[in-house]
């Protein structure tokens, strides 16, 4: 069969981290990544979720930029845990 290249950018360490966990494994980065297209077009799905990550809700990041103005500007910023338990569940 034909093999084509494919190019892509992927974060250093990351990379790096893969790299081992193949190696611990025995296969190469190559082969991880023909594995996954392969699952990807057998399934044709992506074989895992995907989904957002809560945390980056808009309400949080509100409340996230909030907070580092206040400790710009030299204030302690505090929570109490009942504000951190509605963050977690927007």
């Amino acid at each position: 069969m034909a093999q084509t290249l494919i190019n892509f950018r992927i974060d250093d360490g990351t990379k790096k981290q893969m790299e081992q966990i193949c190696n611990e494994l025995g296969i190469n980065l190559s082969t991880a990544f023909n594995i996954f297209a392969k699952k990807v077009v057998r399934e044709k799905r992506i074989p895992f979720d995907v989904s957002i990550d809560p945390f980056y809700s808009e309400t949080n990041l509100i409340a996230l930029n909030k907070s580092m103005r206040e400790l710009e500007n030299g204030k302690t910023v505090t929570k109490t845990m009942e504000e951190l338990k509605k963050m977690e569940n927007e």
